[in-house]
């Protein structure tokens, strides 16, 4: 384990918090938002760092976000796509809403609007409305309402205006997925450049949707492996954030179940919950039940403190090391 000899770097020496991450062994596991909905708006680059804010789409729904986190605490991950040649349409913007459908769930469903470019801020209101269950105008975007359920859409963070390590190492694996994997998919994959959704020092870093998964540290080797699922999942196990169903360290549990279950895991429906939780450990259950009803149950899991590494929060000149404790799960077994 990597003791605190010197906290500072100098850029000379590492100019990416990835780079310092993934040379300390930082387990990515258990850093997934936990999400219930994702509202992701398309919108042009550059994207400054905060746009949000100045945004002329966004600024004036400032107030209803403020609402949702804050007041309502709704577990919402906005973020923004940017328009593709082949995908997007010449003065409409797309809006892809997504939303845990019950408490046992193994993916996100959708909504995909396409709307004209001025009608943005109200379908985004009235989105935002029906989240608080408020009185709505979602009715009225029915007709911009695109069937894509069908579509896995792989979203990239290339956002250098946050981190540069997201421009550095993001921008060339979406470029690969984007050539390489979109075209021969017969329609069924999407792959988009986004803003960030949290991780820098793990670029370049995924968001697989519907299913929910986060992915870090990824290696351009292992994309054949993450597109078609051709081999063992054991080979994505290093690149794995968590799954954003599940809290951190109901998600740490989950890998390991994965691992030993295999690619059919994914598609049960699941939940979890933190039965106990201390400092450096914690005793968490998940329950399942799979897709035709046949099977169900739980796994009990103690997952627990087994070391620390020094991690890199955000690329910078002089980078700051932060101490940050990696997890094992140390017993799992299955329960009814």
């Amino acid at each position: 384990m990597q003791t605190q000899q010197s906290n500072i770097l100098s850029v000379a020496e590492c100019r990416f918090c990835s780079l310092v991450s993934k040379a300390n062994k930082e387990d990515p596991i258990g850093t997934a938002e936990t999400c219930d909905y994702w509202l992701i708006i398309e919108i042009p680059q550059p994207w400054p760092q905060a746009f949000y804010e100045e945004h002329p789409k966004i600024q004036p729904l400032l107030g209803l976000f403020y609402e949702v986190f804050e007041q309502y605490e709704i577990k919402l991950r906005p973020m923004v796509i940017a328009p593709d040649r082949e995908y997007s349409q010449l003065g409409f913007t797309r809006i892809l809403y997504y939303y845990r459908p019950a408490k046992l769930f193994s993916q996100f469903e959708k909504q995909e609007f396409v709307v004209p470019d001025e009608q943005v801020t109200a379908l985004v209101t009235a989105i935002l409305q029906q989240l608080m269950q408020q009185p709505n105008d979602l009715s009225k975007f029915q007709q911009y309402e695109q069937q894509t359920s069908h579509i896995r859409e792989l979203m990239v963070c290339t956002h250098a205006q946050v981190d540069l390590a997201c421009g550095r190492f993001g921008s060339p694996l979406y470029r690969r997925l984007r050539k390489e994997y979109a075209p021969v998919s017969n329609g069924k994959l999407r792959v988009w450049q986004t803003t960030h959704f949290g991780g820098h020092q793990f670029a370049p870093t995924l968001a697989d949707l519907p299913q929910g998964c986060f992915w870090g540290h990824f290696e351009p080797e292992a994309l054949d492996l993450l597109v078609n699922r051709n081999d063992s999942p054991f080979g994505l196990r290093q690149f794995y954030r968590g799954w954003s169903g599940l809290s951190k360290f109901e998600q740490i549990a989950e890998r390991e179940i994965w691992m030993q279950l295999g690619w059919n895991w994914l598609d049960y429906w699941k939940a979890g919950q933190v039965l106990v939780e201390d400092a450096d450990w914690a005793e968490v259950r998940i329950n399942y039940v799979a897709p035709d009803g046949s099977l169900s149950g739980g796994y009990q899991a103690r997952v627990e403190v087994c070391g620390q590494v020094m991690s890199a929060l955000s690329s910078a000149t002089e980078m700051q090391l932060t101490a940050v404790k990696q997890y094992r799960v140390s017993h799992l077994i299955q329960v009814d």
